[in-house]
């Protein structure tokens, strides 16, 4: 997997460090963050450059929850001309420096020895947590594109980033979102957009491979020790002061091992938690696997509809490599990866292995655990268990039911709402008199009442999730018309997905006539 500098694409052109204007944000002290790693200037982590500034910016969306994060609230950004700017790329924070961070990464199974963060631009850190701006313009790892994001996907990357924020699924967040009608040339002209994620850190599979690729096992170790305290205790049992003045080869060996394990258990959760909402990435690249375990990169991602274990979100997956059911195995293979990038340090594979078999216990166990919760059948025997949820997708897969739909149906007691879901009303009936059946057992042996279980599945199953044709009716209303209203309606019910919301009952359908064959790609 070596990469030697003469097969590494030229840099692009961009904006010189300092030629953006510079503004005060008040007395919160900016970090350095991830830029502050010391690392080599001939082959470094990350690249100083400057945003471009956005044509006319104006607001379109902010978080509460997200701005919180960095002690600041929806009105301080929204009245503050200067936040405007430096959220637009228009300008840099005072005493800031924006930076692309440089990795690289297997795309669709391919390794690409330099990608990097083309149209990602990154602040620094405030409050403790790192600011990043999708669509400010060219970096350094631009690959020749203008390095801006379009309306459409930037809408789609801001509620969904959200939803699963309130979902309870590990994400980067989303804090702003905000439009211009700057033209940006995609397949037809669009609008251009820009929005400001925010982290605690940023650091992918990507960068490890990168600097493991280079030969550069100096800088893995960098990496490693940067990482360990962000990924909690499990990781800190070596003393990284120690080992930052004394480069003791068995400590860096038991860091990595320790760090591989950690992202293993976090990765194989987070797979269980997709899989649990029916959510679909669209592009598991390991340049798009956070090393936090977050969701981050949102392209052409979909929640399921109509329930089939091979359905494919992202049209430009012409072989299916990231179907919904192959989910969970893309996730090991890119364990993998990471493995093999740290391999270096710990030069044993059997130290490596446990990682791996790590992914696959814990992904078992978490999935067992979200589908008995979904299911309100904790409480039943293994054999009683397997078969009413194997006979479950049967039924799922063959009468097409809505996947978020006939979960949520299932949290009644009235067998009507279940029967509602479906089209063939006998095939279903057998499986539900013993899903019955098994919902007793299971809260005799728990000590539940049927409101007692009804409630907690409700509160694991949602009622709304960001469906492709609610973004759709999103992005026309406001592309089209100039019209925020349904976003802000979206917006809010995507905030609370576990309520009832009966005044906005229509985000639970499944799609419209009009949209049952839309499709998203890479571009999107």
């Amino acid at each position: 997997m070596n990469a030697p500098e003469a097969s590494l694409p030229p840099l692009s052109s961009h904006p010189d460090p300092g030629s953006a204007p510079r503004v005060s944000l008040g007395p919160k002290d900016w970090a350095a963050g991830f830029a502050a790693l010391p690392s080599d200037p001939a082959d470094p982590f990350v690249r100083p450059c400057d945003p471009t500034p956005l044509l006319e910016p104006q607001w379109l969306a902010v978080s509460a929850s997200a701005a919180a994060l960095i002690g600041e609230s929806v009105e301080n950004l929204t009245a503050s001309p200067q936040w405007l700017s430096v959220l637009s790329g228009c300008a840099a924070p005072e005493h800031a420096q924006p930076y692309a961070a440089c990795y690289a990464g297997h795309q669709f199974g391919v390794f690409v020895p330099r990608l990097g963060d083309g149209r990602a631009l990154n602040l620094g850190a405030r409050n403790g947590w790192e600011m990043q701006l999708k669509g400010a313009g060219p970096t350094p790892y631009a690959r020749f594109a203008d390095g801006r994001a379009v309306l459409r996907s930037s809408i789609r990357e801001f509620l969904c980033s959200e939803a699963m924020q309130h979902l309870g699924i590990p994400t980067t967040r989303a804090l702003s979102l905000i439009v211009s009608a700057a033209p940006v040339l995609r397949e037809t002209v669009e609008t251009a957009a820009v929005v400001c994620r925010v982290a605690p850190s940023f650091v992918r599979f990507g960068n490890f491979e990168y600097f493991s690729s280079r030969r550069r096992p100096d800088l893995v170790k960098v990496l490693v020790q940067h990482v360990a305290p962000l990924l909690g205790p499990d990781c800190t049992a070596v003393d990284l002061k120690r080992i930052g003045s004394q480069s003791d080869a068995s400590d860096y060996a038991q860091l990595a091992v320790d760090v591989l394990e950690e992202v293993s258990r976090r990765t194989a959760r987070l797979m269980a938690q997709w899989m649990g909402v029916g959510f679909m990435h669209g592009v598991m690249n390991t340049d798009n696997f956070s090393i936090l375990g977050l969701t981050i990169d949102y392209g052409p991602f979909g929640f399921m509809d109509a329930f089939d274990p091979q359905h494919i979100c992202n049209h430009s997956d012409h072989s299916g490599r990231y179907s919904y059911q192959a989910q969970p195995a893309v996730g090991l293979w890119n364990i993998g990866r990471l493995a093999n990038a740290l391999y270096p340090l710990v030069n044993d594979p059997e130290r490596l292995h446990p990682a791996v078999e790590l992914y696959k216990e814990t992904y078992a166990k978490t999935m067992q655990e979200i589908l008995r919760k979904k299911l309100g059948l904790q409480g039943i025997d293994e054999s009683t268990w397997g078969s009413l949820l194997d006979d479950f997708y049967s039924l799922m897969q063959t009468q097409r039911l809505d996947y978020t739909q006939t979960f949520r149906a299932l949290c009644s007691d009235s067998d009507q709402a279940i029967l509602d879901c479906v089209v063939d009303r006998l095939a279903v009936k057998p499986w539900l008199s013993r899903y019955r059946e098994g919902a007793s057992a299971s809260m005799k042996l728990l000590g539940q009442s049927p409101k007692q279980r009804a409630d907690a599945m409700r509160q694991v199953n949602p009622k709304f999730v960001l469906r492709n044709w609610i973004a759709e009716e999103v992005i026309r209303q406001v592309a089209n018309l100039g019209d925020s209203s349904v976003f802000e309606e979206v917006f809010q019910v995507l905030q609370t997905p576990f309520d009832e919301h009966p005044t906005l009952e229509r985000y639970a359908a499944p799609p419209p006539a009009w949209a049952q064959h839309l499709e998203v790609s890479c571009s999107s």
